[in-house]
């Protein structure tokens, strides 16, 4: 967590000196959907439908594991999904296809994550609508997915799915810089569906009825949402793999450049590791010298650090791998949403 997140999450001296500058980026984020609303500033639809995966809060909320959860949940069905991305950490201008061999320093790690894990086509840029008609021109498919662009009013979408993670919610509760929100809480009110990124320990009370879908069927809202569950331990370099259980009573070191990175060493505790925690800023672009001293220890990392650090000399090193889980509730309110839009697409 870098020191402006940690102030983001309590209420300080700092924060109260922020606010005159929150409430100006607050009016500017309204005043701005405002245009896009009014047509004053012109939006831009695709031919497929296009499904934003989002947040309101700056930094990670475990969006990519979900976006990765929903590719496969698509492909299962039988649809052909692809998927556009701003390739955030990544040194690359202008439009470009991933590839298995790119470098995540030029696409970014999350685009280059998610490509390995699907095989489905992703497209970075920082315009997502040159974005999705570049991948549309190169590619058939029956929906787009934008890894964020919640707030990138330009493209038009079908669907908005904001993600919540469950633990660290809207931090402070003010807007940028004195806070983590890059819109206002109200802005859940007109997005199609909230997933929650683990179990809250309470909901945030939405007015309208739309946004809280999942209360209509049942009374914990927090049903709708996903679990993280760890599914393999990999090396670094290679095929082997073995039970994350395996590891219980040794002491690892355990690398996150991630949004949350106490949910991963948690994850790893709770599996009876003695944890030695080593966290990066989020999208952080590992170099040898990051390791001094403990490069041939036991050395634990997420997959989205793993796709930074192969060209690391690293003697000990493993990959946690995570599925995102969706409860029930969750997979009914996707086949209700997604469902209708991708057979509408096919009639058409």
């Amino acid at each position: 967590m870098s020191s402006l997140e940690f102030y983001w999450y309590r209420r300080n001296k700092i924060v109260w000196l922020l606010l005159p500058f929150s409430w100006l980026y607050c009016l500017l984020t309204v005043v701005r959907r405002k245009l896009y609303q009014t047509n004053i500033k012109k939006s831009y639809a695709a031919e497929v439908p296009v499904v934003v995966i989002g947040n309101i809060v700056a930094g990670g909320s475990g969006k990519t594991p979900l976006l990765i959860g929903l590719c496969e949940f698509i492909l299962a069905k039988g649809y052909k999904v692809g998927v556009v991305s701003r390739g955030y950490g990544g040194s690359f201008s202008g439009i470009k296809q991933v590839t298995e061999k790119d470098d995540a320093a030029v696409v970014g790690d999350e685009p280059l994550m998610i490509h390995q894990r699907t095989g489905v086509p992703v497209v970075v840029s920082a315009d997502r609508v040159a974005a999705v008609s570049y991948l549309l021109s190169h590619d058939h498919c029956d929906i787009v997915l934008s890894d964020d662009g919640l707030q990138h009013y330009r493209m038009q979408r079908s669907l908005e799915l904001a993600v919540i993670d469950a633990e660290r919610k809207f931090g402070n509760g003010f807007c940028l810089p004195a806070g983590p929100l890059r819109e206002q809480i109200s802005r859940l009110n007109d997005v199609d569906l909230i997933i929650y990124n683990g179990k809250p320990a309470h909901v945030y009370a939405a007015t309208n009825n739309k946004t809280d879908a999942c209360a209509e069927q049942a009374s914990d809202v927090s049903e709708c949402s996903y679990q993280l569950k760890v599914t393999k331990i990999q090396r670094l370099n290679n095929d082997e793999s073995r039970e994350l259980s395996g590891f219980a009573g040794r002491r690892v070191h355990a690398v996150a450049a991630i949004g949350n990175p106490l949910r991963f060493f948690r994850q790893l505790e709770a599996q009876g590791l003695s944890v030695q925690a080593h966290a990066f800023p989020d999208h952080y672009q590992y170099q040898q010298e990051d390791f001094s001293g403990w490069s041939s220890d036991c050395i634990i990392m997420t997959e989205k650090d793993a796709v930074k650090c192969r060209h690391l000399q690293l003697a000990d090193a493993w990959v946690v791998s995570v599925n995102s889980e969706f409860s029930t509730m969750l997979i009914s309110r996707l086949e209700a949403l997604l469902l209708p839009l991708l057979t509408k697409h096919q009639v058409q």
